[in-house]
């Protein structure tokens, strides 16, 4: 049962920050000149790394499923520091500007 609630607390918290973000993000950072093939790599970037953990998993977990998460986990905060230290803030300015 704690499984089950975390796996549902994971979803929820996701799709309410990161999970809509990123994909806000990619529309915003990128020059009008080259938005829409940057976006197409970064899609395709976003969708091999989904890709890649779905494959991993099963074969980690059975490993050692404790470390699996913790892989998973240092990868989170790995991202959150490197958006952290190099997305620039957006707010308040227009799109126009940006490239």
């Amino acid at each position: 049962m704690v499984a089950l609630v975390a796996a549902n607390v994971f979803v929820l918290v996701f799709a309410l920050s990161w999970g809509v973000v990123v994909w806000v993000l990619l529309g915003e950072m990128f020059p009008n000149r080259i938005r829409a093939a940057a976006l197409s790599v970064a899609a395709a970037a976003q969708w091999i790394a989904t890709w890649l953990v779905t494959v991993s998993f099963p074969r980690l977990s059975e490993w050692n499923l404790p470390l699996t998460y913790l892989g998973y986990a240092i990868f989170a905060a790995l991202s959150f520091a490197f958006v952290t230290r190099f997305v620039r803030e957006t707010k308040g300015r227009r799109l126009k500007e940006m490239g």
